[in-house]
């Protein structure tokens, strides 16, 4: 998953840091060179020396290509203007915004960002968990949300369609549990072909989710 963080302080490297971890493609935007300088040679990613706020900087970040948008600077007028120019013009399906002064969670809300976090240790756990609705169900925490069991759903349009499920190299963290194919419950073996429409239910450590969509292509 793509995501462009605006901001590359302690909140947005630290952020930057944890999607890398697991398995993200983030992109930062940071107005201070000696910052931006840090974070490339540290994270070795993307990092462009610009305003999140201007349609240049995201551009060149490649904001169209992005799956979220997270600004995570101090300033919250800062984060409203970005998010709100990422999914307004560039039309960037989930936007998360930090909020510094909690007295601005209900305006950020009417004034269209998707999430706003006070809790800047929350910020990646939402980004898992919120992104990718439209092909992740949750349906279970397990061990205190160490793992969660969830349905995936196969696109109609699957490039992979009739892959058997051992020619997928899975990550060894996740067990496709079932399978529901025309409304017939398969318990799934090696040799058993994952088709257009199938919906998986799994069981998966949450930092294995992003490898496991991408070992399906269905990212």
């Amino acid at each position: 998953m793509n995501v462009l963080v605006v901001g590359g302080g302690k909140v947005g490297y630290y952020l930057a840091e944890t999607l890398l971890e697991h398995g993200h493609k983030p992109f930062v935007i940071e107005t201070d060179k000696e910052i931006c300088r840090k974070i490339a040679n540290n994270l070795d990613i993307p990092v462009i020396n610009g305003d999140g706020t201007t349609p240049e900087a995201l551009e060149s970040a490649g904001v169209e290509h992005c799956n979220a948008f997270v600004s995570v600077t101090g300033q919250d007028q800062v984060n409203l203007i970005a998010c709100q120019l990422a999914k307004k013009r560039y039309g960037v399906g989930r936007t998360v915004a930090r909020v510094n002064n909690p007295k601005n969670l209900q305006v950020m809300k009417r004034l269209g960002v998707d999430i706003p976090v006070s809790s800047t240790d929350s910020i990646a756990r939402l980004i898992e968990r919120e992104i990718d609705v439209a092909t992740i169900k949750r349906l279970l925490s397990i061990n205190r949300g160490e793992a969660t069991i969830s349905e995936v759903e196969i696109p109609k349009k699957y490039s992979h369609d009739g892959t058997v499920l051992m020619d997928f190299n899975l990550p060894n963290e996740c067990v496709i549990v079932s399978i529901t194919r025309d409304d017939t419950l398969i318990i799934p073996r090696g040799n058993t072909p994952i088709l257009s429409g199938d919906k998986l239910i799994i069981i998966c450590r949450n930092e294995y989710l992003h490898q496991l969509l991408h070992a399906l292509h269905i990212e």
